[in-house]
């Protein structure tokens, strides 16, 4: 089915060094354009961000900074690229709360004011969580073909999720899962300790993911102005973030695992001194 256009619309996705709107920048773009006579074109490019790509994130993308060393910044395509999407209205996955975004910001630190006014954005990933819920209601209607009655009654929830997850165990249980890594298991099987490996996110250390293991597994934090940074190094630089975190409303189980960390440190601390 051919979409009914009155101008063109341009599908685009981002790679960048980050997820930071401000701070991170375009290494790649790829942008489909069709036109409304059914005319299709495709402009993909490598960009040099003019920072470090950090490795976790090349590790995702496969985008390294060998890559881009000598590819143009964004300021340097940036007019040719506004006048190839021209007035065009533009979609993509997510594409609202990122790559539009983060592509605005590149334009206007271009020095071009990118417009939004009279331009159609379509985001695939809302039209797919609003017409696919992922409620507790929508799952036992696609799994279990019934509707739930008295939703949000704790009872009716209770025996509804473990009939989910009977169901999801008969269903998934010969099928194959394949990891961001290329990785291909069979993980859902009627077997406790193989269902918690699986739905368990495994970077986090505490079970929000205020604090989660970096590529080397040492403990980092995964918000704020030091996101991305040691814990145990935030702490020894500005031991204030300590008592700012135990004095916020932070879970009582991140607090816990934060005096931990810090308790820990300083009694490495001790014990290196005694040493010498």
């Amino acid at each position: 089915m051919s979409l009914k256009l009155t101008k063109p619309l341009i599908i685009l996705d981002l790679e960048t060094t980050g997820t930071n709107l401000v701070r991170d920048k375009i290494v790649e773009y790829c942008m489909y354009k069709i036109y409304p006579d059914g005319t299709k074109e495709i402009r993909t490019q490598l960009l040099n961000p003019g920072i470090p790509i950090p490795a976790e994130v090349s590790k995702i993308h496969g985008i390294y900074d060998k890559d881009v060393k000598d590819k143009p910044l964004f300021k340097d395509i940036a007019k040719e690229l506004y006048a190839f999407i021209d007035n065009a209205d533009l979609g993509g996955y997510n594409s609202n709360k990122f790559d539009i975004p983060i592509l605005i910001e590149e334009f206007l630190k271009a020095g071009i004011d990118f417009q939004l006014k009279d331009r159609c954005l379509i985001d695939v990933q809302n039209i797919f969580h609003k017409m696919e819920p992922r409620h507790l209601a929508a799952a036992y209607k696609f799994y279990c073909g019934k509707t739930l009655h008295n939703a949000h009654s704790a009872e009716a929830d209770t025996v509804a999720t473990y009939q989910i997850l009977e169901a999801q165990i008969e269903r998934y249980k010969d099928v194959k899962y394949t990891d961001k890594e290329g990785n291909e298991t069979y993980p859902i099987q009627n077997d406790v300790e193989a269902l918690h490996d699986f739905s368990t996110f495994k970077r986090n250390v505490d079970l929000v993911g205020h604090i989660v293991y970096n590529q080397e597994g040492t403990e980092v934090f995964n918000f704020g102005k030091h996101k991305g940074k040691a814990v145990e190094k935030v702490f020894e630089k500005e031991p204030s973030y300590f008592d700012w975190i135990m004095k916020s409303d932070f879970p009582q189980l991140t607090k816990k695992l934060v005096q931990f960390i810090k308790l820990r440190s300083a009694k490495d601390s001790h014990i290196k001194s005694s040493l010498f």
